[in-house]
C-alpha cells in the first residue's frame, strides 16, 4: 500500500494526486508555537512507502518541517520515502559567483537526498547541470517539463500563434510546445544586471527565416516568473512588431512586486500559469504529468 501525505498550504493538488493514482490521502498536520517552531504531526499508522507532496515555494519554513517529517516518518518504519515537489527550491546557485556565497543547490540537493529516495519535480531552475541527479545525488531523482500539459492547454486557445522564448534558456520548453503543432517560434537573448535589471533583444527569426509577428497572437513562454522584468523587456520588444494580442505562460508563478499588474497595463492579454504553485493565474494543470511519472517508476506499488 502507498499512501499520500500532504499539507494545508498544497493540500487539493496533493489530493488531486492521490485520487489520479487512486491511493490513500492523508493531511501532515502542523503547529505554530509563538517563538516560531513548528509541531509536525503525522498519522500513527504509515506503510512502507510513502508520497510526500509539498510544493516549495516560500522554502525556508517549509524545508525544516519537510525534514521533520520524512525523518519522523522513518521512525515509524517507512522504508521508502518519495518527495513530489512541484516547484522546487533553491536549484538556482549552482556556483560561486562571488567569494565567499554557499553553493545552495549543493547543500539542499544532499539534504533531500539523506531523508529521500525519490524526488520529482517539475521544471527545476537548472542552468548548468543536465539531470537532476547531478544536483541531487540520488538515482531516482527526476526533473519532468510542463511543456506537454503547456501544449495541450494552448492548442485549446490557439490555432497559429507565434512562440517567444525571452532567453536562451527557454529554447528548450518553446521549441518542445512548438514543434509538433508546427508552430513558427523565436528565442530572444537576455543579459541579466541583477535581480530586477534585464536587458532582452529580440531577434525576430525562425530557422533564420524572418518570422512576422504583426497581427499574430503571440505567447511568451518560460519557466519561472519571479519580478517579471524579462517578461517586461519581452513584451516591450513584441509590442514594436503590432501583434494582435499577447499572451504569458509559465511553469511556475511568483509575480511578485506588482508584476502582474504592471503586465497587465502593458497591455498582456492572457497570464497563465500551472498549479506547481497556487496563484492566481493557474490555468493548467501538472498533476497528470506528476502522476504518469509516479505510475511508470512504480512508485504506486
Amino acid at each position: 500500500m502507498t499512501l499520500i501525505l500532504g499539507f494545508d498550504d498544497y493540500l487539493l493538488p496533493a489530493q488531486q494526486l492521490a485520487k489520479s493514482l487512486s491511493v490513500a490521502f492523508k493531511q501532515v498536520k502542523l503547529h505554530q508555537f509563538p517563538d516560531g517552531e513548528t509541531k509536525v504531526t503525522l498519522p500513527t499508522t504509515l506503510p512502507k512507502h510513502i508520497i510526500i507532496c509539498r510544493t516549495l515555494n516560500n522554502p525556508n519554513a517549509k524545508m525544516t518541517e519537510l525534514i521533520i517529517t520524512a525523518a519522523a516518518a522513518r521512525n515509524q518504519g517507512v522504508k521508502h520515502i518519495t518527495l513530489v515537489a512541484p516547484y522546487l527550491c533553491y536549484m538556482r546557485q549552482d556556483i560561486a559567483f562571488n567569494p565567499g556565497e554557499a553553493v545552495s543547490q549543493k547543500i539542499i540537493g544532499n539534504l533531500l537526498a539523506a531523508y529521500f529516495d525519490s524526488v520529482i519535480t517539475i521544471d527545476p531552475h537548472l542552468h548548468r547541470i543536465n539531470n537532476l541527479n547531478e544536483a541531487i545525488p540520488i538515482t531516482q531523482a527526476c526533473a519532468l517539463h510542463a511543456t506537454g500539459a503547456m501544449s495541450k492547454f494552448l492548442q485549446q486557445h490557439f490555432s497559429q500563434p507565434v512562440l517567444i522564448g525571452p532567453d536562451e534558456e527557454s529554447e528548450q520548453w518553446v521549441k518542445a510546445i512548438a514543434q509538433p503543432h508546427q508552430w513558427p517560434y523565436v528565442i530572444a537573448t537576455k543579459a541579466r544586471f541583477g535581480d530586477k535589471n534585464v536587458a532582452v533583444s529580440l531577434n525576430i527569426k525562425d530557422k533564420n527565416k524572418a518570422v512576422s509577428l504583426s497581427n499574430r497572437d503571440v505567447i511568451i513562454v518560460d519557466d519561472i516568473a519571479s519580478t517579471g522584468k524579462t517578461l517586461e523587456q519581452a513584451v516591450k520588444q513584441i509590442q514594436q512588431q503590432a501583434p494582435m494580442s499577447i499572451s504569458i505562460i509559465v511553469t511556475h508563478a511568483f509575480f511578485v512586486d506588482n508584476a502582474l499588474t504592471r503586465l497587465k497595463d502593458m497591455g498582456v492579454t492572457n497570464i497563465w500559469s500551472s498549479d506547481s504553485v497556487l496563484h492566481s493565474t493557474n490555468a493548467f494543470s501538472i498533476i497528470d504529468t506528476l502522476a504518469r511519472q509516479l505510475k511508470k517508476i512504480n512508485i504506486t506499488d
